[in-house]
């Protein structure tokens, strides 16, 4: 699977909905968006689900939250998570 990286952690809102939302877009059953956040982002993990993509969602030691969202549902996300 193809990473595309968005670090939004110095981002303000809506800036950080605003790029995963045109990368989730562009997705294919080859590719998962990798999205680091100081928050965890509820509307855009709603609206993920509400598309059927795949979420997983994970806040590591330093209160950094990682997304993983791909379209491909047979994926084990979690192996793709780096912290």
């Amino acid at each position: 699977m193809r990473k595309i990286g968005l670090d939004t952690r110095n981002l303000e809102h809506p800036e950080p909905f605003e790029m995963s939302i045109k990368i989730l877009r562009t997705l294919d059953m080859d590719s998962y968006l990798y999205m680091l956040h100081r928050k965890k982002p509820l509307p855009l993990i709603d609206l993920a689900n509400e598309h059927k993509f795949q979420v997983f969602t994970h806040q590591d030691t330093h209160e950094h939250w990682h997304i993983l969202i791909s379209k491909n549902t047979s994926e084990d996300l979690s192996t793709y998570l780096n912290v």
